[in-house]
């Protein structure tokens, strides 16, 4: 007489395995790699003419070595201060002869305003981590949208990140330009 086979009920395991599922793509983060939102620069024209020189005062210089080591302006300084100290040159509040020059401008919706020349200049080393260039980036950015936010409110009324119409949001962005220029990473120095 042949035996009989038990047979097992995959209906529950389809349904288990559907739970588990489900389970997993519920509790666990799709991270979105999000990029530096900047706009480029348009390709230089080869038949444009020379630009006039930016003079030395107008230019902020940010280092980042292979250390990770920050110098700013020839000292040696803290991620921390970056910003303050990033603000303290763009805004020029005393007229600082050795800070950037500032040119009045008439910008719609705003009157006649005091635009900062200054420009940033930012380089780092080819062994500089990316955990510090983007904290870098993120504190330059960060003085940039501070003085943004302060000419929005003096003006509008409201920070800069709450403008939804755009000519008030080209209006500030007039004021405040994000003037940063980026080198191609080279050895700056630091090696031990």
């Amino acid at each position: 007489m042949a035996r009989m086979r038990p047979e097992i009920n995959a209906g529950s395991m389809a349904d288990i395995a559907f739970l588990l599922l489900i389970f997993f793509l519920v509790t666990t983060t799709m991270d979105v790699d999000t990029g530096i939102t900047r706009m480029l620069p348009p390709p230089i024209d080869p038949n444009a003419p020379e630009p006039p020189p930016v003079r030395e005062r107008n230019v902020f210089v940010v280092l980042v070595d292979r250390h990770d080591r920050l110098m700013v302006e020839g000292e040696l300084t803290s991620i921390d201060r970056l910003k303050e100290q990033t603000k303290h040159f763009l805004l020029n509040p005393t007229n600082d002869p050795s800070l950037p020059e500032k040119r009045t401008e008439d910008i719609p919706h705003i009157g006649e305003f005091q635009v900062s020349r200054g420009v940033i200049s930012l380089q780092n080393d080819r062994g500089t981590s990316y955990e510090m260039y983007i904290s870098v980036q993120n504190e330059l950015a960060a003085a940039i949208n501070s003085i943004r936010d302060e000419v929005s409110k003096d003006s509008f009324g409201i920070k800069f990140s709450e403008l939804r119409d755009q000519e008030l949001i080209d209006a500030v962005r007039q004021a405040v330009p994000m003037a940063i220029s980026e080198a191609e990473p080279k050895d700056i120095g630091g090696r031990r």
